[in-house]
This record gives C-alpha cells, structure tokens and sequence, in this order.
C-alpha cells in the first residue's frame, strides 16, 4: 500500500507573504525562516490510503501536513496495530526521527486526500544550521508530541475498560468538536474497527460500547456525525 512520493501529483501552493501559515510550529519563525523554510519545501496531493512513511523506514525528509488528515500507527510483530493520533493540517510528522536520524517509530498513512510538503533531512538539518531560533518551535513541537504520547498511555495502558477508554477518545475529540444547543458535534472519519485500534480493542466492542452509550442518552450517531449530548455524563466513564 506505499505510496511513493514520486505518484503524488504536485501542487502549487500560495505564496501571497499575507497568508497565514496554518501550524504552531510556524506562529514563532521569523519571516526569514519562514520564507527559507518554504523555498524548501516540495508539495504534492496524495489520495487516500497512501502510505507516507513505514514504521522502521530510515527518515530521508520532513512531512508537513497542509490540508486533510493522517493516520500515525504502530503494529506489533503479529500484525496488531494501535493507532497513536490522526495528525491535523500544521503538523510535522515524526520530528523525532528527523532530528536524530533513527527509524521512523510510527507508519502515516492519509485518511483521505491530502496536501502535504516535504522537505530533504539534510535540507531541513542546514535550515536549522542557519536560523538557530527554529530550535525553540522544534522544541514545542516535540514537547506536544510527548504530552500526546502520554495521554495515549494514560488512555490505553492505564484505563481499566473498555468504555472508559472510549469515553476518554470521545471526549478528547470533543476539544475540536463544534458546540451546539445539543450538545458537542464532532465528524468521525473512522469506522469501528478503526476507532479500536485507536483505544486497543475490538471492532466488536466498538460497536458494543457505543450501544450502550447511546442508550444512556451519552451520545448519538447519524453517518459520520457524532453527538455528544451529555458531556458531562460521559465524564463520568473516564475518571481524572
């Protein structure tokens, strides 16, 4: 299922100096840096399902999500996988391995299309080179990526249930849902078996769980849309 970057179709992105560049990575670079950054960078669309990088595969560049999102995911030796986070429009996938020249520790993998940049590990590395204030972005950047990590351990490993464990993925999606009189509105784009592999369960528990939750009046669910209508009730599932 890998994609090679050579079947994307390029893109060209907008160059107008007064867009805004979407990504907390870039809020702190200085027009500079951002203009040496972007001059760097090369933009394709990839279509869904199209493998970026595989876990274990030497890191020869920088991905940088523009548009869509991106599945990061590890599998064990017998072909079980976790789903670590879908990455958002600004993030810069597996900075760890790009710094320090180790593996990829994770597989990404577009949900749908996408536009994503990239840029050569030795380009970015003399980018750095020449503008040493980046290092404090890069240094937020792995920060989130280590808070992140810790809230999948404190959802996965440490939850004692299935439902807990759901309640604690649905409500961390509720932080980009939209807030109506109804409740909490989010847009899954994962099936159950997906969303398992998100908390390490079955697509069967999946679907169980979610039973139950509607027939508490926790959440409902039309399509693709979710509604979390009793916020707080769900709470309950996932103590802090």
């Amino acid at each position: 299922m890998r994609t090679n970057m050579g079947t994307a179709n390029k893109v060209e992105r907008n160059t107008n100096p007064e867009a805004r560049r979407v990504g907390e990575f870039f809020n702190n670079l200085s027009p500079e840096a951002l203009s040496d950054f972007e001059a760097l960078e090369r933009t394709s669309v990839y279509p869904a399902n199209a493998v970026l990088f595989l876990e274990k595969d030497r890191p020869k560049g920088i991905f940088i999500l523009h548009e869509g999102r991106i599945k990061l995911s590890i599998s064990s030796g017998d072909g079980k996988k976790l789903i670590l986070r879908v990455a958002n429009p600004g993030e810069l996938l597996d900075l760890t391995a790009v710094m320090t020249g180790v593996p990829y520790g994770m597989t990404a993998e577009t949900q749908h299309n996408c536009i994503v940049g990239f840029i050569r590990r030795e380009d970015f590395l003399h980018f750095l080179a020449k503008h040493p204030d980046a290092y404090q972005s890069i240094v937020r950047e792995l920060s989130r990526n280590y808070q992140r990590a810790c809230e999948k351990l404190r959802t996965v490993v440490l939850s004692a249930s299935a439902p807990e464990r759901l309640a604690r993925l649905l409500l961390e999606w509720c932080q980009s849902g939209q807030q109506t009189e109804s409740g909490t509105r989010v847009k899954i784009s994962m099936t159950h078996e997906e969303i398992g592999e998100c908390i390490g369960t079955s697509r069967e528990t999946v679907t169980r769980t979610l039973s139950d939750f509607r027939h508490r009046d926790l959440v409902m669910l039309h399509g693709s849309t979710l509604m979390v209508s009793n916020r707080a009730a769900l709470e309950s599932f996932a103590p802090a």
